[in-house]
């Protein structure tokens, strides 16, 4: 069948195979010469494509126990973090770590080790996940964790399954009191405003920014920076208060066709960045918001990927250094608008410090932007590749969908130790996607 990911960008043939328990998947991995693991298929490139075999895990899907006193949930990698939200959310849990869309898998959450927009303060996914079990290439199942087997769980978090099949995971939720937030809106002039926000609420639990990327001269970089608390109890109204932890269901949209080509250009975009910025503008200071509103904007709107057109998307994600990011940023933000090729969906986060084997973050702040698939920005992401490159930078996988080898190799020295570390385990030739081919992984 046709298979891509949520960028809709490359398309390609694979065999695809659904598996119901363990044995089945055992059976695959024994007997498959290559295949790679895929949850939701949310990764916006190839990393979860294998063209032999592609394992979908999605009905291993099970949530197998809850230990109140830490808050430890056992489940299978199949599990969507939306259903663990909607199981212990109305309990009074939440996840630790959460990426900006609820429908990706708990195996997929560990394979790309997510980041949220509480990096700064709880660092990446792996921060919550106490072991885990992976098949290898044998089918046999190993448990690992930070104290047990630590290089095989330091390589699958942010290994985008090339060390072996998820299988299940132990990880923790954080307690809350309500289902709201607490977010504090700012408005950022520039770029330089915008990252004095973030220095400035290095206490706040969550930060994110909606970043105009075609501003100019003054305008470069214009933001608005949005914090966020876990309102408690007392924070609600009388009627919220009666029930805390519930919000009402709000209908979702859905786009229900392709977008034309011609809908999404320089002038459509630059009026959205202008409406948007303005309109936010007039609800600075701070307002009850619901969890999905905060966390999940976009899953408000289903197939969203389709306002792109049948072509697709690609988007730049980068991380750059903390004493390299303003003028990084400011270049490649320059770039952009020299381009005219904006994109309505940027964002900005600060990291925090991190180590890992081969996992995205670094601290400083990370830019992600949407393009449609056009010659003219992919040619655009070429010149962001050698930008980033030039100040320090590196890209995220579970993003890519476009990226050469060449690029990987120069932005990230960590590749090669991670090639050495998946030649010594036998990982190299079993577990195998588009992506990994693409990149010499």
């Amino acid at each position: 069948m046709k298979l891509a990911g949520w960028g809709r960008y490359p398309v390609l043939e694979a065999r695809v195979h659904r598996p119901r328990s363990v044995d089945a998947v055992r059976q695959l991995v024994v007997a498959e010469p290559s295949l790679i693991a895929r949850g939701n298929g949310r990764a916006y490139g190839d990393s979860a494509i294998n063209t032999s075999a592609t394992i979908e895990m999605c009905h291993l899907n099970r949530m197998m126990s809850f230990e109140p006193a830490s808050g430890q949930l056992v489940a299978e990698a199949g599990v969507l973090l939306g259903d663990i939200i909607a199981a212990f959310l109305p309990r009074g849990w939440f996840p630790m770590v959460t990426p900006g869309t609820k429908f990706v898998t708990l195996g997929g959450a560990i394979a790309a080790d997510v980041h949220g927009k509480n990096h700064h303060r709880d660092g990446s996914f792996r921060t919550c996940v106490d072991w885990l079990d992976v098949m290898g290439p044998d089918g046999q199942t190993r448990r690992c964790s930070p104290q047990d087997d630590a290089s095989l769980f330091d390589h699958t978090l942010g290994g985008m399954g090339l060390t072996g099949i998820i299988l299940r995971a132990a990880i923790r939720l954080r307690p809350v009191e309500t289902a709201w937030i607490r977010q504090t809106t700012t408005v950022a002039p520039n770029l330089k405003a915008a990252m004095a926000a973030f220095e400035a609420a290095q206490d706040a639990t969550y930060s994110v920014a909606w970043i105009d990327c075609l501003g100019t001269g003054g305008n470069l970089g214009r933001s608005l920076v949005m914090l966020g608390e876990h309102a408690v109890r007392a924070d609600l109204a009388p009627q919220q208060a009666q029930a805390p932890l519930q919000i009402k269901s709000k209908r979702k949209l859905r786009v229900r066709m392709d977008f034309p080509a011609f809908t999404l250009n320089s002038l459509t975009v630059r009026a959205f960045n202008a409406f948007y910025y303005w309109a936010g503008a007039r609800k600075t200071g701070t307002q009850l918001v619901d969890w999905d509103s905060y966390f999940y904007p976009l899953d408000a709107i289903l197939a969203w990927n389709r306002i792109y057109g049948r072509k697709g998307f690609a988007q730049f994600q980068c991380a750059l250094p903390l004493d390299k990011s303003e003028i990084g940023l400011t270049a490649l933000l320059s770039e952009i608008a020299r381009a005219g090729s904006g994109s309505f969906l940027g964002v900005l986060k600060r990291f925090g410090t991190q180590d890992g084997a081969f996992s995205f973050p670094m601290e400083g702040y990370t830019l992600a932007l949407d393009f449609p698939v056009t010659s003219k920005s992919l040619a655009l992401l070429e010149r962001l590749d050698q930008i980033t490159i030039a100040h320090g930078g590196r890209f995220y996988l579970a993003k890519d969908s476009r990226m050469t080898s060449v690029t990987l190799s120069a932005s990230d020295p960590r590749m090669t130790d991670f090639q050495a570390y998946r030649d010594r385990e036998g990982f190299t030739n079993r577990f195998r996607s588009a992506q990994s081919e693409r990149l010499a992984l």
